[in-house]
């Protein structure tokens, strides 16, 4: 049974989690605020194993809330909720680097459509909990550790290409925290998001990087030193002469940015000498670029089950044969630690 405290400033959006989630088998309520006080009030004695978390409310908001449920329970999965305001953006992307596992955009909730909130919030609690597809290789598996000559072709890479989804922001800070302004490679960061929020992600991780990071624009060079945040509701391809090209084909892509779309361009344009990176996320967008980058004679790292949020997306690339490594997030970032000549 899967135990969820539902915290938020609106009695219809308490209504109606409360209602989606009672009416799925495997679910319990366990109780509800809409304060950040009550919450914290409240939590402990009802033990859930998810809050659902208002980001914007009077007086103590979510991003103040957040660290004190983490710190009663490290274990504890919280999904945020927040508005699509620059606000709402900021401090959701603050709360997903402090420990959050997800978040939802409120402006696209509809607390009459049922339907809508099961996809949006049953769906990824189902996926999120332990035991429940957020772990366990099943039998794939993938060299741990780099032979030399994996780590000779690291070091004609001259492009590098960052998936990440559901735990992703975190884990792309984590590892650009660890790079040095004169990383020698350009980067290109797709993260799952959706349009307003890769913005915000950018200029937080811009704020606590050695490296210059931005948000992709239209005919953006790449440069060695410099992070191009892919935007929410555009795909990035990258050009021979590695300039940015954002696109909205193929429109019926799942995921917008999609990973498997800039992983794929960048094979054709640097064919051999791009590293791609696939971390923490539900599904399998990346796998089939991560296999096109390894089939080129490029290098690829896969993020272990060890340290994913969600082992999802590395697990499908592992599967597929795309990953030359299989690392942990802190392994990765000391591999690219390294790669100054």
């Amino acid at each position: 049974m899967i135990r969820v405290f539902v915290v938020d400033d609106s009695p219809f959006v308490r209504r109606a989690l409360a209602r989606v989630l009672a009416t799925q088998p495997g679910f319990q309520v366990v109780g509800s605020a809409e304060s950040g006080a009550e919450a914290l009030a409240k939590v402990p004695a009802a033990d859930p194993d998810f809050v659902t978390l208002d980001v914007e409310m009077p007086g103590m908001d979510g991003l103040q809330v957040l660290p004190a449920l983490l710190r009663w329970k490290p274990s504890l999965r919280v999904v945020m909720l927040s508005a699509h305001t620059r606000e709402g953006a900021t401090a959701t992307v603050a709360a997903l680097a402090a420990g959050a596992v997800d978040f939802i955009d409120k402006s696209t909730f509809n607390v009459m459509d049922l339907e809508f909130l099961r996809r949006e919030v049953v769906d990824r609690m189902e996926a999120l909990a332990p035991g429940n597809g957020a772990s366990g290789a099943n039998g794939a598996h993938a060299p741990a550790t780099a032979d030399h000559a994996v780590l000779d072709r690291l070091r004609y890479c001259d492009l590098c290409v960052i998936g990440a989804s559901t735990g992703g922001p975190s884990a792309v800070q984590r590892i650009l925290e660890r790079l040095p302004a004169r990383f020698p490679v350009p980067i290109v960061v797709v993260q799952h998001m959706p349009p307003g929020f890769t913005e915000a992600f950018a200029k937080r991780l811009d704020a606590l990087s050695r490296l210059q990071v931005s948000e992709a624009v239209e005919g953006m060079r790449l440069a060695p030193g410099h992070v191009a945040v892919a935007p929410g509701g555009r795909h990035v391809r990258i050009s021979t002469g590695l300039a940015v090209v954002l696109t909205r084909e193929p429109s019926e892509a799942r995921h917008i940015p999609s990973i498997d779309v800039t992983m794929r361009s960048a094979a054709r344009s640097r064919p051999g000498r791009v590293l791609g990176v696939l971390l923490t996320g539900m599904g399998e967008d990346g796998a089939d670029g991560m296999a096109t980058i390894r089939a080129g004679g490029g290098v690829t790292i896969a993020e272990s089950e060890s340290s994913c949020v969600v082992y999802g997306m590395p697990r499908a690339a592992v599967r597929r044969g795309g990953a030359s490594l299989v690392l942990a997030l802190e392994e990765i970032a000391e591999l690219l630690a390294s790669l100054l000549p």
